[in-house]
């Protein structure tokens, strides 16, 4: 009887169009495909299960988070054979979706009957496997309400705080370095990044600065240690909130800061000098956006700066806005939204907002990624015993793929520099960028 492994092989050539690119392994211990790179592990038939009930992106997804798909070896040299191979795939949608519907399509034609008993053969009589542990959290209400961007944020956000410090490092920043030395650590890219916000803010001593979604609080403590300003940070994790306030209560800084759990959709004592907005806006939604634009607007006094730091994605000729997909939808960020840095801007412009400045900082994402990645593998052990390895495994994934998206420039990152105009119609600004990003700190 022919082994599992051929017999797989035999069947993924139809939705790739070719050989899979990588040696794969079946339960059985059989082998098939090149050698001297990753394997592909199909640990047990509860896998083709799953991709015969949710073919598909989800399919893929709950067999990686339950381990019944891994990866031995170089992960990424894995994720760029398959991507490649899901190029070639030319149907619309994700590459995990390209192929399942083209499985899908094949199996239901009349030639490829017996292909069809081959894979139900392959995957055993049985109902649905359960999802795994690491099913989104329900969501209730309406989309980006409230209630909803709350459940949301928590599912993502409150992992646990000792978690989230094995994967970022010490300095528990959860956006993109800026890697202006080659040779830096990840800790000290992630300081440069920090500082280039305040400077492209323009911080003073004693001015008014509020960081929407400030996560574990590292900007606000920055902004205040060196730039002498009276800062509020804001988010909707408690996680987060009691982690920030014992990391200012810790450095005597109490009284320069204040950290609420509270949604930027409720804050009522503007006016700020300056707003920051780091990796928050994806969660906002583009039917929320300008909202969002018109509230910061609001906040801030005539002439205060704005800086929003978003994941972008490339446009698409419908306009339609471009939602995560299930693996990234249901179990990394429930309601996530990317736009393109243009629409970005013109929402912008529309709420009033003069945009001064945008810098893309796709590379250097691609880069923080793979650091955060290296931190998880690294400290497997103790991430998996922190959480769950479920958990563990969604991580590890979604931040491998991100990576090599933002290589391939699949997606991309901008720092969007805006001015609120004042009553002339205009906001003063020194006329060179090497002026406005040149200037004092407080210590």
């Amino acid at each position: 009887m022919t082994d599992a492994a051929e017999r797989l092989a035999r069947l993924v050539r139809v939705p790739l169009g070719g050989p899979l690119p990588l040696r794969l392994r079946a339960w059985d211990g059989s082998e098939v495909g090149p050698l001297g790179g990753p394997v592909l592990v199909v640990r047990n038939r509860r896998a083709l299960r799953q991709l015969a009930w949710k073919p598909g992106e989800l399919g893929l997804a709950r067999a990686w988070v339950a381990g019944d798909l891994d990866i031995e070896g170089d992960l990424y040299e894995a994720l760029i054979r398959l991507s490649s191979v899901a190029r070639a795939c030319r149907t619309e949608g994700s590459p995990e979706h390209r192929v399942g519907r083209r499985t899908l399509a094949a199996l239901r034609s009349p030639g490829n009957l017996r292909l069809a008993v081959e894979a139900l053969a392959l995957a055993g009589v049985g109902l649905p496997p359960p999802p795994p542990r690491e099913e989104a959290v329900s969501r209730h209400g309406r989309l980006h309400g409230l209630r909803r961007d709350r459940e949301a944020v928590t599912h993502h956000y409150d992992v646990g705080n000792d978690f989230y410090s094995l994967v970022l490092g010490p300095s528990m920043v959860y956006s993109c370095a800026y890697w202006e030395n080659p040779q830096a650590t990840l800790e000290e890219a992630q300081y440069a990044k920090l500082d280039l916000i305040c400077r492209k803010l323009g911080l003073r001593p004693g001015q008014r600065f509020l960081d929407v979604g400030c996560g574990w609080g590292e900007l606000v403590a920055h902004a205040v240690e060196h730039y002498g300003v009276q800062a509020v940070g804001i988010t909707i994790s408690e996680e987060q909130a009691v982690f920030a306030r014992k990391r200012l209560a810790g450095a005597g800084w109490s009284d320069r800061a204040e950290i609420r759990v509270q949604d930027y959709r409720e804050i009522e004592d503007g006016p700020y000098d300056a707003i920051s907005s780091i990796g928050m806006a994806e969660h906002v939604g583009s039917a929320q956006f300008r909202t969002y634009a018109d509230i910061m607007r609001t906040l801030l006094r005539p002439g205060g700066r704005l800086l929003n730091h978003q994941i972008a994605c490339r446009p698409r000729a419908d306009g339609v806005p471009h939602r995560a997909g299930e693996f990234i939808g249901r179990y990394v960020f429930p309601d996530g939204e990317l736009a393109p840095v243009g629409t970005t801007t013109a929402l912008l412009e529309e709420a009033g907002f003069e945009v001064r400045d945008v810098e893309a900082l796709r590379e250097h994402y691609a880069r923080t990624l793979r650091a955060w990645v290296a931190n998880l593998e690294r400290n497997w052990a103790e991430a998996a015993r922190l959480t769950t390895i479920g958990r563990a495994r969604v991580w590890r994934m979604y931040m491998a793929a991100s990576a090599l998206a933002f290589e391939e420039n699949r997606i991309g990152v901008n720092q969007i520099l805006a001015v609120r105009t004042t009553a002339a119609g205009n906001a003063k600004m020194p006329p060179t960028r090497t002026q406005w990003l040149t200037c004092t700190t407080a210590n």
